[in-house]
Order: C-alpha cells, then structure tokens, then sequence
C-alpha cells in the first residue's frame, strides 16, 4: 500500500470514527511516514527512542490534573495515555501502541511531525529562529511541539473545531513586558487563545489534557483571551469559568 493511499484511508477513517458509526477492521502493519514511522508493538515496559516520540503524540491524554513526563519509558501514565488516545478515536483501547494507533497518529500528522491542525508558524509569531526566550532555539522549538500535540487532543474533545492562536513563543524582545521573566511564553511551551471555541470552554477541557498553567476570564489580564501552558508550578485560574 503507498503512503498516500494509507493516509487516505486513515484520514477516512477519522471521518468515519466521527460519525459513531462502528467499522471492524483487520488488522495491518503500519505504513511508512514522513515524519517518524515506528515498527513492531510498543507496551508497559518498552523503552527507546520510539517511546519517546509515542509520548510526544499521546502527551494530550494524561487525565485530568496529570502531565506525562516525555522520559521514553513505557509505563503506567504512558499506558494509560495510549488508552485514552485510542478511546478518544474509536480503536480498541488496550494500551499497546501496534498499527492501528500509529496509523492514526499518521493521519494526526504532517511531515514536519507537527499534528494536522497546528503549526511552527502559528506557534512562533516573534521570529523565525526560535531564539531569544529563556531557552535555547532547540528546546522552545521542542516545548512547541510536546504543547501542539497537547493542542490537538485538546481540539478533538471539542468537537474538532478551529483554534485560534493569538500567541504562543516569544523572545525577551517580542514579551510586552520585559520585565516578566517568568512568562511561559519565553519557554516556548505556552498558548493563548482568542475566539471561539469560547474561552471557558477551551480553560475547562484543558485541565484533562496536561497543562499545569490555565489561566483565563476572571484572572487579572485574562478576560479578552485563553492562555494554557506547561508549568510546574501549577497554576489554574479563571473565575469565571470554574
């Protein structure tokens, strides 16, 4: 089967799974992909480098209040996430990753590995280098990445409706305040968000979808937009909205 065909069809069967509409299907290996292509099953006890980029895409589906550390050891949070991606689009949620899960991931992704609805671009309105933050290019580029994943579970429990990005990495010159060296934007792992879905509905579904920084209507400087990133220390306010 060519590449093209396989994502058609996997695209097809996102449409498909939409619906509710059961489909039984055999099972096939995975197809190749431009981004990543993994081979052979992944469990509870799997490690490497194709865990890691297993948890890079499952990132979104911790539960509620949890965050999956991206670490390329298959373990229980990891299992679980895997269930919850599966669950979320119609395959049999065993928590192993084999052809079926990958072959949605594929469908999930373009070749730049970002997912289908979100982009570098989008995510980087400060400068095209990625430099400039409170970390190294590399790693804002990467923080972006792990929060685009996190975005796309995030667009899918809402109903797969179109987010808007209003803001996301920014170096210390592109940081309206310069004085705030504690923004999560500077990190390259944080996102704001104007529009609709509404904004109390996007701060509500994101407290299962791994971000540890919710902040919206009803905190101070929130009301006109959404803001959710990766923060250890665990913030969440928006009055308004919960």
């Amino acid at each position: 089967m060519s590449r093209l065909l396989a994502r058609a069809l996997a695209t097809l069967m996102l449409a498909v799974a939409a619906t509710g509409v059961t489909v039984l299907t055999t099972a096939a290996p995975a197809s190749a992909d431009g981004c990543y292509t993994w081979s052979g099953e992944l469990r509870n006890g799997s490690r490497g480098a194709a865990v890691t980029q297993l948890q890079i895409r499952v990132a979104g589906y911790p539960g509620y209040n949890s965050n999956l550390v991206i670490d390329g050891v298959f373990g229980d949070a990891t299992e679980a996430a895997v269930r919850r991606f599966q669950s979320a689009y119609g395959l049999t949620a065993n928590g192993v990753a084999g052809s079926q899960t990958f072959n949605r991931i594929y469908a999930l992704q373009d070749d730049d590995c970002t997912p289908i609805h979100f982009t570098y671009g989008e995510m980087n309105q400060c400068n095209s280098t990625w430099s400039g933050g409170l970390v190294s290019a590399a790693q804002a580029r990467s923080n972006a990445l792990r929060v685009m994943w996190q975005l796309e579970a995030l667009r899918h429990a809402l109903g797969d409706r179109r987010m808007v990005v209003s803001s996301a990495f920014r170096s210390v010159a592109c940081n309206p305040d310069a004085s705030d060296t504690y923004s999560r934007h500077l990190y390259g792992d944080a996102a704001d968000f104007t529009g609709t879905p509404s904004l109390c509905a996007i701060v509500r579904q994101a407290r299962y979808h791994g971000f540890e920084e919710i902040l919206g209507p009803g905190y101070p400087g929130h009301g006109d937009h959404a803001h959710v990133a990766n923060d250890p220390s665990r913030t969440w306010s928006a009055s308004q909205c919960f």
